[in-house]
């Protein structure tokens, strides 16, 4: 049975892509000797929250994900980030390869509201990998699964997440809205003579009473 064993070595903000992304770099270490000629490898990355602590800016910008801190203990917990893939070129003993995480600032996206709610720090993350491991042997080609139990641990800095959407976003974001919800604030921003849609939506809050900055 083919031992594998995987780490990652760095995770860096791409600053030149056409959507938002992050690159693992990936080292896989092979045990038995065997030539690996390719990995379809497949990846489930996962958040941790309850592996680090949080400040009180954080516990209320996290409000809406787990409730209050009286609730933590039964609503945090573990949950997927992303699934992602590469393919593996042939090595034997070890190799390096790089990783891509495509991302989204969407705030639907449970992973995009709690890296918000981040301050400062580092982001638990635990990936884990499955996939198609090609042998090259003198009978030919084996085909074999990469072991159920291979996962790698790494502590993101919260700075990376914030680098690659400000490479992104500077200094902005976006929410998706249901099309008569869109047409409704459309409306009321041609009405008003608003000029921005940060105009439009400081103009509500201020009508609703609520505190603007």
């Amino acid at each position: 049975m083919t031992g594998l064993a995987f780490s990652v070595l760095d995770v860096i903000a791409e600053p030149y892509t056409v959507a938002p992304q992050l690159t693992a770099r990936l080292r896989i270490e092979e045990d038995s000797g065997e030539r690996i000629h390719a990995i379809v490898l497949r990846c489930q990355v996962r958040i941790e929250p309850q592996r680090r602590p949080y400040d009180d800016a954080e516990q209320q910008g996290l409000r809406g994900l787990f409730g209050g801190r009286e609730r933590w203990s039964q609503t945090l917990r573990p949950f997927q980030w992303m699934q992602c893939g590469t393919t593996v070129q042939g090595f034997a003993g070890a190799t390096e390869v790089d990783l891509a995480l495509p991302c989204t600032y969407d705030f639907d996206v449970i992973g995009s509201r709690y890296l918000h709610a981040l301050g400062d720090g580092e982001v638990p993350l635990t990936l884990l990998f499955s996939g198609t491991v090609f042998t090259r042997g003198a009978a030919g080609f084996g085909v074999r699964q990469v072991p159920w139990d291979c996962e790698a641990r790494y502590r993101m800095p919260v700075a990376v997440w914030r680098r690659m959407i400000g490479h992104h976003y500077p200094n902005s974001g976006w929410i998706r809205l249901d099309q008569d919800v869109l047409d409704t604030i459309a409306d009321f921003r041609a009405r008003r003579g608003l000029i921005s849609w940060d105009e439009t939506v400081r103009t509500l809050l201020a009508d609703m009473g609520e505190v603007v900055p």
